[in-house]
């Protein structure tokens, strides 16, 4: 300011000079202001014209558009890579097993590249994937049975962050019922290159223990993990060696590859009628006459061992899953001994929200190995051998009634470890219907 200006008195004189050159220069600073906010104005406009010769038509208002998306939209990275190829752009590429995929890993990871966020953790992803057949169940309570059955899964599924699909469609018209599996799994590996597990598990199978995380570290040098003894494998031959209710298969080529071998004993085949008695002379442990998958997968390994044997683990050491009989009739026995162990450890009874459960479960593990306990119902999920809860025929050696109830007790088993995050609990194993709340600090 003018050192001969006061601002207590107004000025009675001419304007000042060198307030007059700061008024100019004010006026330019905003006409200059208003000529690049014009100037943005119009590239803005021009910015949202197609250049192209072919007329855009406007698209239509979406759900997305009035801030119906799904959460956390923003967050995804596709928005910005939406325009650039990928293979799935490829008219050549098909997600049907017949089809094979050359490059699959030259693929997926360029896929990567161009969705960074995406990329990141993708080493440790899991995809589960289930299902069961398209029509209704014979059986009066086959639909409500599965529908708790994949309840476990997606329960199980939320509370370690991994993504689902439960397919009920044949993806495959010629392989239905356990072959249909081979097809799911495939096109899941197409579908999810962010995943690099594929976690297939049978519709009947429980998960028992809902804090258990899949070792993958201990699986980083294999592509194929499946229960499973190699003696009765490549030794001696057995239509038991390995189950193929629940396995982890590697999203690469190695499992495509794999995947298009299994197949071509499947039903699909033309030469599908021939495969049933080789199976049957090369695994004389074979009842059923026809090719079925978990046999299959026993021939496959055997004859090609060489080309397999390196990236298969036949996992007998970490269970990956267990034998419902056995399992069923110690979960009131396992009840008793984790309420006893919350008894004494108050960290363990201690309330949380579902979101940090993973953690919680570790701090379980940790107790129940210094305990000496075994947290066998379980480390693996429970697979319903000889019960078919669709059909209802089940195996002779099984009645009807044994298996739906110990299907009931393992399912609520399982639910009361997801309840009690929600403040309730099953007091009865054999009871569906009813819970009770628990108490603050139980069981103190």
């Amino acid at each position: 300011m003018c050192k001969d200006c006061r601002v207590d008195q107004p000025w009675k004189g001419p304007e000042p000079r060198p307030l007059r050159r700061r008024f100019l220069r004010n006026r330019s600073i905003v006409i200059g202001a208003t000529a690049i906010l014009a100037l943005l104005t119009v590239w803005s406009l021009r910015s949202n014209v197609s250049t192209s010769s072919v007329p855009v038509k406007k698209p239509k208002a979406t759900a997305a558009s009035f801030g119906g998306g799904p959460p956390d939209s923003a967050a995804i990275s596709w928005c910005s890579n939406i325009r650039q190829k990928t293979f799935y752009d490829d008219p050549n590429l098909s997600y049907s097993i017949e089809k094979p995929i050359k490059n699959w890993d030259e693929k997926r990871r360029r896929w990567l590249n161009r969705n960074p966020r995406l990329a990141a953790g993708a080493r440790r992803r899991i995809l589960l994937v289930t299902g069961s057949q398209p029509s209704q169940c014979k059986n009066p309570i086959g639909d409500h049975l599965l529908l708790r059955l994949f309840k476990n899964k997606v329960d199980y599924c939320r509370r370690h962050g991994y993504d689902v699909f439960y397919n009920n469609a044949l993806l495959h018209p010629k392989m239905g019922s356990f072959w249909a599996k081979i097809p799911a799994v495939r096109a899941a590996m197409v579908a999810h290159p962010e995943t690099e597990w594929i976690w297939w598990v049978d519709s009947d199978a429980v998960f028992t223990d809902m804090d258990f995380v899949p070792p993958l570290e201990r699986y980083k040098d294999y592509n194929l993990v499946v229960g499973g003894l190699a003696e009765l494998v490549y030794e001696h031959p057995s239509s038991i060696g390995l189950h193929a209710g629940v396995f982890y298969i590697r999203n690469c080529q190695w499992s495509l590859d794999f995947i298009e071998s299994w197949a071509k004993m499947g039903p699909q085949s033309p030469n599908y009628e021939k495969w049933g008695p080789i199976l049957k002379s090369t695994i004389h442990d074979k009842l059923s006459p026809e090719s079925d998958d978990q046999t299959a997968m026993v021939y496959l390994l055997l004859k090609e061992k060489d080309k397999w044997v390196n990236k298969v683990l036949l996992e007998h050491e970490h269970c990956i899953q267990g034998y419902w009989e056995g399992l069923a009739v110690t979960l009131d026995n396992v009840t008793r001994n984790y309420v006893g162990l919350e008894k004494k450890a108050r960290r363990l009874r201690r309330r949380h929200a579902e979101k940090v459960s993973e953690s919680y479960g570790a701090l379980w593990q940790l107790y129940l190995e210094a305990t000496g306990y075994r947290k066998d119902a379980g480390k693996r999920p429970c697979i319903f051998t000889g019960c078919q809860p669709c059909s209802g025929d089940n195996s002779i050696l099984y009645p009807s009634h044994s298996c739906w109830k110990a299907m009931e007790k393992a399912l609520n088993f399982a639910d009361n470890q997801v309840l009690r995050n929600y403040g309730f609990v099953h007091r009865d194993l054999l009871d569906s219907s009813h819970v009770s709340p628990v108490p603050f600090d139980f069981p103190s």
